[in-house]
């Protein structure tokens, strides 16, 4: 399918609105469980822009509904308002000819200002159908997130969704059809502590934790086919003073796989470990902090349908082939319950998950072709 000329216009048209929209968006602060306020931005833009019954749900997601009923089949179509960034306060931004620079511009600010301006187009022209089309600001895709947003509109839509369209990221070449799974944790380490003149070879919470990552770190991750498995401690922290043997230390790890056999080994793995110290005395406390699923079975005939949709747009807006990967993203919910999901990127940049994240500004239009061409192709 080649765009019409009149979404061709739309496009050029809008331009100098959607990098307006993520200068707006860049403006407002949004971590992952406090998106509350670009939540009532999004809203509000929607309902001026003439769309009907928005609504921001329990999970702060912000649903715009076009052509759904109460029981028709659905295409939920998504991107995340939250960013990794935990700041309160409004983020730097700034700009040139060619780029935005700022966190989280692009990762998800670009791909949701993009779905914004995609859906108003398609809700004054869209033909009709038998399914409708639910387009959402979700929210607490990042980090300890934990998928929130997503799982909310899974619990209440799922089984009616027929297809699900993620943007996220910043390669448009890029299709993810594979969820990448973890369980992250928080492990605490306690021990009776002391003076460390007076008390010395009392043990130290410290070392019981550096200890308990070293065996972490010696493990070897499993392999089912072609599957990739991965770990890391993330954060630590703990103890008083440097004259203080050290009472308490925590830690944050995680283990990803895109294989539920291999997680489920890699928790295993984690359970021994711990047992192994708690055996010798120790006081630890392990708190699983975040659970994303791995892909479940999704029926063959249904996933090719989207996946064949999504490969020719981008082949044709584009101008490369599709490549599949796994990752981690708002898929993982509608893949583990069985669902077609794909995410696809409709900006470019670099420095994702890092201050010094940019977009280019001029991939904006080729993002706008690629999501109206899937919204529009049978």
């Amino acid at each position: 399918m080649s765009l019409s000329e009149a979404q061709k216009q739309y496009i050029r048209d809008v331009r100098e609105e959607l990098e307006q929209l993520i200068r707006d968006l860049c403006a407002i602060p949004a971590p992952s469980l406090h998106e509350e306020k670009r939540a009532a931005f999004c809203r509000d833009w929607f309902v001026r822009n003439g769309f009907e019954n928005v609504t921001v749900d329990e999970a702060c997601n912000v649903l715009a509904p076009v052509s759904v009923t109460e029981d028709n089949p659905l295409f939920v179509v998504m991107a995340h308002t939250d960013t990794v960034f935990p700041d309160m306060e409004k983020l730097p931004f700034s700009e040139d000819e060619k780029f935005m620079y700022s966190p989280g511009v692009t990762d998800d600010t670009a791909n949701l200002a993009v779905l914004m301006i995609c859906a108003r187009y398609y809700l004054q022209n869209h033909p009709s159908r038998d399914h409708g089309v639910l387009f959402v600001a979700n929210s607490s895709e990042e980090g300890l997130g934990n998928l929130k947003g997503c799982r909310c509109i899974m619990a209440r839509y799922g089984h009616r969704v027929r297809q699900f369209l993620t943007a996220d990221g910043l390669y448009p070449a890029r299709m993810v059809t594979r969820a990448v799974g973890s369980h992250r944790y928080r492990i605490r380490v306690s021990t009776e502590g002391g003076h460390s003149f007076a008390n010395f070879g009392n043990r130290n919470a410290i070392a019981v934790l550096a200890s308990l990552t070293t065996l972490l770190y010696s493990m070897k991750v499993p392999q089912e086919g072609n599957s990739r498995t991965t770990y890391n401690v993330g954060t630590v922290s703990g103890g008083t003073s440097v004259n203080t043997i050290a009472q308490d230390a925590e830690m944050t790890f995680e283990y990803r796989s895109d294989s539920r056999n291999c997680l489920a080994k890699m928790k295993r793995f984690l359970e021994n470990a711990v047992e192994t110290f708690r055996a010798s005395g120790a006081e630890i406390s392990v708190e699983l902090i975040g659970d994303r699923p791995c892909s479940g079975e999704v029926d063959p005939g249904a996933f090719d349908l989207l996946k064949n949709k999504v490969r020719s747009a981008i082949g044709d807006i584009v101008g490369e082939e599709a490549v599949e990967a796994a990752s981690s993203t708002d898929c993982n919910i509608p893949l583990s319950l069985g669902i077609p999901a794909v995410c696809i990127s409709c900006c470019r940049g670099s420095g994702a998950h890092t201050r010094s994240e940019k977009l280019e500004k001029a991939s904006l239009a080729e993002g706008c072709s690629l999501l109206l061409d899937i919204l529009f192709r049978d």
